[in-house]
């Protein structure tokens, strides 16, 4: 039995439109989601702003001061000496914090790769239940715990009592532990890259007679390339910005050489030794630390953007 539409009631399409204008409380719920999901995105992207502005106004101040030229292909920095004495060339500051970095990575990347692999192939599922947590667990150790462990036994108890004739504040010490540092982050992003592979391709290679080294390192590791530099540009950023263990064991001084027996000083290290309190307020001492700090941001975005490249390059999707 129909019933009649009379010319006063809404209809059946009038009666859809309106339930269709009132927001369920399902609707209301997500809307408010999404709105705060967006207010977070728009948090991050302003203090990325307000931090690159606070750096830009005062580099454009020292560079008002201080020719560019000489900045960025000098070879002397001693911004804290008197007048007559000060030299603002970063290429030893620059030096410093790559050369402690390749350092570090020399001992990060075959130790956690190697862990990873381990890890992903080779270890029983109750020994990975307990290797990868306590694995983690090493990154979750204060920078200053590492900083005075190279300092204190490090340096005067493995280096010196293997014969090297270091100093002792020294890149050689303060490199090695750095590596302890990010090895744990290179092993557990590389790990979990590294399990996501499906196993149907390790089936497969096993299907036609590979072995179990084979399948690591001919199958796995190259499907998983994609995350494995992700996992060695991640360690990178946190090797070059890496602050405490370079300020106590790596010494405070600015040098271009080659010698991993002597004092080096990387970016970060300089600004949190300068940043003390006692640098007057808009003097060229105190520019210096916002443009070795824009310098330092300058870099890690590059080797962001590198890792992003890298990262879409190798990138393999499976279904």
């Amino acid at each position: 039995m129909s019933v009649p539409v009379t010319s006063g009631s809404p209809g059946v399409d009038g009666v859809r439109r309106s339930l269709l204008r009132t927001p369920s409380p399902r609707s209301r719920g997500e809307g408010a989601i999404r709105g705060a999901l967006f207010a977070a995105a728009i948090v991050s992207v302003a203090t990325t702003l307000a931090i690159i502005g606070s750096l830009l106004v005062e580099t454009i101040a020292f560079f008002g001061d201080v020719r560019w030229s000489d900045f960025l292909f000098g070879t002397k920095w001693t911004p804290l000496l008197r007048a007559d004495q000060q030299s603002f060339g970063v290429l030893p500051l620059v030096w410093g914090t790559v050369y402690l970095s390749l350092i570090a990575l020399a001992v990060a990347v075959p130790l956690g790769l190697l862990a990873a692999i381990y890890l992903s192939e080779y270890a029983p599922p109750r020994v990975r239940k307990v290797v990868k947590p306590v694995l983690e667990t090493l990154a979750g150790v204060p920078t200053i715990v590492f900083g005075y462990f190279a300092l204190t036994f490090f340096t005067p108890e493995i280096l010196r009592g293997l014969g090297f004739g270091v100093n002792q504040f020294n890149a050689l010490s303060a490199g090695i532990v750095m590596g302890f540092l990010v090895l744990p982050t290179i092993a557990s992003v590389a790990e979990d890259a590294m399990s996501a592979v499906p196993q149907s391709l390790r089936e497969g290679a096993f299907g036609m007679g590979a072995t179990k080294l084979q399948v690591s390192t001919r199958v796995v590791f190259p499907a998983a390339l994609s995350g494995v530099v992700a996992a060695l540009i991640l360690g990178a950023s946190r090797a070059i910005g890496e602050t405490v263990i370079v300020l106590i064991a790596g010494g405070q001084t600015a040098n271009l050489s080659l010698n991993p027996e002597e004092s080096y000083q990387s970016m970060a290290a300089f600004i949190a030794a300068t940043s003390r309190g006692d640098i007057p307020t808009g003097s060229i001492e105190f520019e210096t630390i916002f443009v070795v700090g824009f310098t330092l941001f300058v870099l890690t975005l590059a080797l962001n953007l590198v890792s992003i490249r890298l990262v879409n390059r190798f990138r393999q999707v499976y279904e």
